[in-house]
Parts: structure tokens; sequence; C-alpha cells
């Protein structure tokens, strides 16, 4: 492996940070420092999804694929009811299995944590318990200022701090706040209770090994994944809310307040949220950004990925696989112009223009799955009970985003090129 010298500072250490490092030390980098604001790891969390354009990519990190095993939800189908508890349809995904691969569900601590000691075994820098309060660039390098007054300096600064990143600063050249979406989502991941196996309503979740099921209902949906033969159990309830976000968009989630969401709902849902541990519930308020019209900064020094660029909606089960696709991407691209640092902007352009009409059209799916389930209407739905089915497209899914950049990069530079050249009307 090259050693190409340029030097990175990551903001970060989420899925995209952790992505970012690993794919760009794959490629030949070494000189990575991931800074985190956080100071240790948090086993706490609920579930995360990774489709097969993501969940591959862990195919290339050494043994981590395996770990990940006997910790990831096998279920292969998901049940869907209307708010009363009556079936309406079972959605498989054994053909997409076969066709694309396997899928990634799994709770969200357990496997960050071990991507996070994989981007340790490989020698990368990570420093915990660092908090930036300024980004800053010039045209040759960029860097950060940490809260407690270090200056810290790179070829490239990556955010990947999510959607109050202040580097979003730096690219717009203006501050953006977040603003509420509409709405809001409970979740909860804990040890399944005896309580749930002796209820005849709740038993069928988790005594035939991993099970997935999901409930309809107006401006309301619950879903519940069983995991780890059953011994563990997930849910996540998303639901109209017009919640202040200025200051924190997670809460302590509060039982009371779920049931009142679900009151009248199926009573196997109401002894589901009865037996949660209250200490394991959060009240996670969505945030909406508009579409931003970049993802880079002037001097093209500072690249903004995953939630700092593009937040999205838990409906488009996409927002970790896109933050990852972003850092494999950007790796592919700084590969692409073999250490030449003169040759930094244009990667940066190259990696934007393939991430951006991309990015954004999945991140549209989570709306509509959310209105498709939200504002469902029931008379169509009995008549064609598929109409709940998630959207799964081999556009999104079947995708390799490391042969897409590799394939694509030179087409994208000279698109750009040509783009920048003037007119042979005098540039008009």
């Amino acid at each position: 492996m090259t050693n190409l010298p340029i030097s990175i500072i990551i903001v970060g250490a989420g899925f995209a940070g952790l992505t970012a490092a690993i794919e760009c030390h794959r490629k030949g980098i070494t000189n990575i420092l991931l800074l985190e604001r956080s100071p240790s790891l948090s086993p706490l969390g609920d579930i995360i999804s990774f489709g097969q354009n993501s969940s591959r990519i862990f195919n290339n990190w050494g043994d981590l694929r395996r770990q990940l095993d006997p910790i990831i939800h096998k279920a292969e189908e998901v049940h869907f009811h209307d708010s009363k508890g009556r079936y309406v349809t079972t959605q498989s995904f054994k053909e997409e299995h076969l066709a694309w691969g396997a899928r990634i569900n799994g709770h969200r601590g357990e496997i960050h944590s071990l991507v996070y000691n994989y981007a340790l075994s490989l020698g990368i820098t990570i420093r915990l318990g660092t908090s930036i309060s300024e980004y800053f660039e010039t045209p040759d390098h960029a860097g950060v200022k940490t809260t407690g007054g270090e200056i810290l300096a790179a070829d490239l600064v990556v955010a990947a701090e999510g959607v109050r990143s202040k580097a979003r600063q730096l690219v717009l050249g203006h501050e953006d706040k977040p603003l509420p979406s509409g709405y809001a989502v409970f979740r909860t991941w804990f040890p399944t209770p005896p309580e749930i196996y002796s209820n005849p309503l709740t038993k069928h979740l988790v005594e035939n090994g991993d099970t997935h099921h999901a409930w309809i209902g107006t401006d309301v949906h619950f879903l519940v994944a069983s995991i780890k033969n059953g011994r563990e159990i997930s849910w996540v309830c998303t639901h109209a809310d017009s919640s202040d976000i200025d200051e924190s968009w997670q809460f302590p989630g509060k039982i009371p307040e779920v049931l009142d969401v679900v009151k009248d709902w199926d009573p196997a849902v109401l002894a589901l949220v009865n037996v949660t541990p209250e200490n394991r519930l959060f009240d996670y308020k969505l945030v909406f950004r508009d579409p931003l019209p970049t993802f880079i900064s002037p001097e093209s020094r500072t690249i903004l990925i995953g939630d700092a660029a593009h937040p999205f909606l838990p409906t488009s089960i996409q927002g970790a696989s896109q933050a990852m696709e972003d850092g494999v991407v950007l790796a592919v691209c700084l590969s692409k112009i073999r250490g030449d640092k003169t040759k930094l902007k244009e990667a940066a352009k190259v990696w934007e223009r393939i991430r951006y009409d991309r990015v954004h059209r999945i991140q549209k799916t989570g709306v509509q799955t959310r209105e498709q389930w939200h504002k469902a209407d029931w008379g169509a739905i009995w008549k064609n009970p598929e109409s709940l089915h998630l959207l799964r497209e081999a556009w999104v899914l079947d995708f390799d985003s490391e042969r897409d950049a590799s394939d694509r990069y030179e087409q994208v530079k000279e698109d750009l090129e040509g783009e920048g050249k003037p007119s042979a009307q005098g540039g008009q």
C-alpha cells in the first residue's frame, strides 16, 4: 500500500467519521486525526439499519463482518398490522438478500463499538473529549480550534459531527439553525423481560427467535424488532410533534407520553410499552434541514459528510448507509489524485458531484415512506395490502459506492472542467 502524503482531520467519530478514516487508511492515507467530543463511548442506543449498499463495506474491514453476525437481527420479513392489531400483510426480504446480499440491523452502540475498535486496530489516532469551537481554512490548508483553545491544521478537514456541525457556517457563509420536522420518535432497546414471554399478547414477538412487526396508524407508526433469538427487544414510535428543538433534540422519554400517542391501539402495543424500562426510553425530535447548495467550503479544504451534510429521516432506512458511502467515495477520490496536494480541490469537487444528486434523491424516500404510512388510505390498503410495503429499489441497495466512484471519477472530472471553461461565444 502506497503511503499518500495527505493529512486529514476528521471531526466526529460516528459511522460517517469512522468510515472516512478507515477507508482513507485503506487507500494509503495514514496521517489521520479523528476528533470526538464525547469523553467516552456510550453503550446506550437502539436499533440501526444498514442496507446492502453499506453492509458490503463491512466486508472489507478484516474480521469485522464475522464479529457482527452474532449481534445482528436475523428476521427476513416484517409483519404489518393496523393500529387495532388487525394483520394486513407480510413483506419478505429473502429475495433481495439472495440477489443483493445481507442487510445489517442491530444495536447502534454494539456495532459502533466494533467499528471504533477496528479503527483503533489500524493505528488511526482518535482523541475523545475534544470539542470544536471554530473551523477555518486558507487556500493551502484547513483547521479547527478546540474549545480548549488548541489550533489544529491539516490539508483537509472532514466535518462528520452531525446536524449542528459548526463547519456548516464555514461552508454556507452564514449560520443556519435546524428546524423541527413536525415529527419525533420514541426509541428504546432493552433485555426482554419475563412479562413479555408470559403475556399471550406479546410472547409471539420473542418466543420463536427474531421477529419484526409494524403497526400503522394516522400520523403514527410503531415498529418492534426482537433480536439475539428474542433475548433483547427494540421498538420505535414515530409520531407528529411540534416541540421546539432550539437547544436540544433528545430528551428522556416518559411512558405516559408514549401511551398517550398510542391510546386505543392494539393491546399488544400497550403491553409492550408498559413493560419498557423508562430509563432506557428516549424522546428524539427529528430535525429538518433544507438541502444544502454545496457540501464543500469555498477553498474546498473543508467537507461536510453524514448528517452534517444531509440528515435523513429514519423512514428512509438509509441515514447510516449514506454516511458510510460518503466516507468510501471520499477515500476513492483522494486516492485518485495520488497524494498530489495541488489537486485536493479537484478531488473534493468530484466527490461532491458524485454524492450530491444520489444522496438528495435518497433523502426524499424517507418522506415518501412516512407519508405512505401516516397518510394511509385504509380503504385502498385493504384492497392492496402490499401498498404498505417498504420500497426496496435496486438503484439504492444493489450499489457498490467504491466501484462506482472509481469508475466515474475521470468522467466527472472532465465534466467539471468543461463547465468551468469559457464558451466559444466570449464566455457568455
